[in-house]
């Protein structure tokens, strides 16, 4: 480049950092400077926070992280002296004794830190809680690169005006925003809206990164891009995978233009759904340090979709599964647990839980005395199979899958200490009805090349059932499925009145009876595993309601 340059050549990083692992981070980002520098790039972009991981939650207050992230970064610089610059995000310790620390953006060029920017808004809803952690940034921070004024607002600094209006005010030319961005259902098109609106507002271009990969509940999904400054999306990478791409920029008599960058197509429906699940739990996995995952295969559609996630995202060879029948189970489940597991080509095992299930039965039956068979009988079988699933996973070193949905934790159908025992669940965001919908989509689509049509067609056309009494189906006792998430949907999701919900054609004794069971099963909720987040309200970080909690809505009679 010359002193004054007309040409920008952009690296967007779209990789996978490790939460708290910044030894390993600092390689990764130096792997992938030097892939951007082999390309030709002029300034690598990577994600908010990249040294420590996004979000680091209470880590971040540790100050044994920020002399790890500041030694990094100063071991990193060096790696810019000969031609690409970059931009990398780190956790900056306080400047005063006692005070917080700052979520900060380094600027490396010509081999030292050049400038450091720090976070202005930080976003304190849903999933985030950045207040609790950092200091904002008190103003914005304009970059030099040859001639070039880069402004770099951080993630939640382009969800409001301010920030980039004071940018362009301070002469930034281009917008570089580095993001830790979480995946939900319509992320996509609330950041392409939120980034627009900056684009229209400022009248400069800009590319935005964002982080991709798994961290506990969270997928980070990528899907970085790049806006003309007529708000035109001019490039677009991949989502759920990680990428290092160029974009190519002149300056003309109107200011930049892109003239080259990859334009990728998104997945949408439930096939983003799909891989969003099937990273999560890739990562929570491997990150967590597990050579596998095990999962009771009862021959039912929760726990084969589960089966499918996770041959998907590990091999079939690192997945386990259980058959674990009682005199309850049918021969039709039998065979559809045995048709997935062919189908997949992973290993299943048969345990008979009967004779567990008796010796409970023999040790309390005097204590039952004068009472009837009821669902406790029901939860002894559940806990039976947990106790097992549990004990292999403590023997094969394996991560125990659970696989209740959202619709029946919703509800409390789900057994405590027992089909709730587990590492991570991949449906716990997905009510039934999207269960179907996945199912569906995955048997006509192999996405990673494992199993074509892994999923038996009778498991998606039997009623669902939990198979712990004769004839038990799901419908004894709940309406429905599209009922229930229907109104599931309004109460968790929307916030909705019984009114409003009654209104929808629901019944307004069924829509008092859900509500009752929603608030009631909150503790058990508390108990459950993590699991993927994929819509607006998931239980536990998004939606957080009190244990004992007397408020009840009431259908207007």
């Amino acid at each position: 480049m010359t002193a004054m340059s007309d040409r920008l050549v952009i690296a967007s990083v779209q990789a996978n950092p490790t939460v708290g692992a910044v030894a390993r981070n600092a390689a990764l980002a130096r792997e992938k400077l030097a892939e951007a520098r082999a390309a030709g790039a002029d300034i690598a972009l990577f994600s908010e926070l990249f040294l420590v991981g996004y979000p680091p939650e209470d880590l971040a207050l540790k100050p044994a992280l920020w002399r790890a992230c500041k030694r990094a970064l100063e071991d990193l610089a060096p790696d810019t002296a000969d031609g690409c610059a970059a931009l990398i995000g780190l956790i900056w310790p306080p400047e005063k004794e006692g005070g917080r620390p700052r979520n900060a953006l380094a600027y490396l060029a010509e081999g030292v830190i050049k400038g450091v920017a720090f976070k202005c808004d930080l976003p304190n809803y849903g999933v985030f809680d950045e207040k609790r952690v950092f200091e904002p940034g008190l103003g914005p921070e304009v970059f030099d690169l040859k001639g070039i004024k880069l402004g770099a607002p951080i993630c939640e600094d382009i969800w409001a005006d301010k920030v980039c209006a004071d940018l362009k005010a301070h002469g930034a030319e281009i917008l570089l925003v580095p993001n830790g961005s979480p995946y939900r259902r319509t992320a996509d098109d609330e950041r392409m809206r939120a980034a627009r609106a900056r684009v229209a507002e400022t009248g400069l271009p800009m590319v935005y990164v964002n982080q991709v990969g798994g961290q506990d509940e969270l997928v980070f999904d990528g899907g970085s891009f790049a806006l003309s400054a007529a708000g035109e999306i001019c490039m677009r990478l991949p989502m759920f995978e990680e990428a290092l791409a160029l974009s190519v920029w002149e300056r003309g008599e109107g200011g930049w233009a892109c003239v080259e960058a990859p334009m990728v197509d998104w997945p949408t429906g439930p096939g983003e759904i799909y891989r969003a699940m099937v990273l999560g739990l890739r990562d929570y996995v491997r990150k967590s340090g597990f050579p596998g995952v095990l999962l009771g295969l009862s021959g039912g559609v929760d726990s084969a979709i589960t089966a499918v996630v996770a041959a998907d995202a590990l091999g079939p060879d690192a997945v386990r599964c259980f058959m674990l029948p009682s005199k309850y189970t049918s021969t039709e489940s039998l065979e559809d647990a045995a048709g997935c597991a062919q189908a997949l080509g992973v290993r299943l095992d048969q345990i008979d839980i009967e004779p567990a299930v008796a010796a409970f039965d023999g040790m309390l039956r005097p204590l039952y005395e004068g009472r009837a068979p009821d669902i406790t009988e029901e939860n002894l079988q559940a806990r039976s199979r947990g106790v097992a699933l549990m004990a292999l996973s403590n023997k094969l070193g394996l991560m125990l899958l659970t696989t209740g949905n959202k619709s029946e934790m919703a509800v409390g159908y789900a057994t405590l200490y027992g089909d709730m025992c587990g590492g991570y669940n991949v449906l716990k965001d997905l009510y039934k009805t999207d269960v179907y919908a996945v199912c569906e989509w995955r048997n006509a689509n192999d996405p990673f090349g494992v199993a074509a049509d892994p999923i038996p067609i009778r498991i998606l056309t039997k009623p669902p059932s939990a198979e712990l009494r004769p004839d038990q189906k799901d419908q004894d006792s709940l309406p429905p499925y599209e009922d229930l998430d229907d109104i599931l949907f309004g109460l968790v999701e929307q916030e909705a009145t019984l009114d409003e919900i009654a209104a929808r054609g629901h019944a307004p004794e069924t829509v008092e009876r859900i509500q009752r069971l929603l608030y009631g099963s909150e503790y058990k909720r508390r108990q459950a595993p993590p699991g993927v987040k994929i819509g607006g309200k998931a239980f536990g970080r998004d939606r957080r309601y009190p244990l004992v909690n007397g408020f009840r809505d009431m259908v207007s009679r």
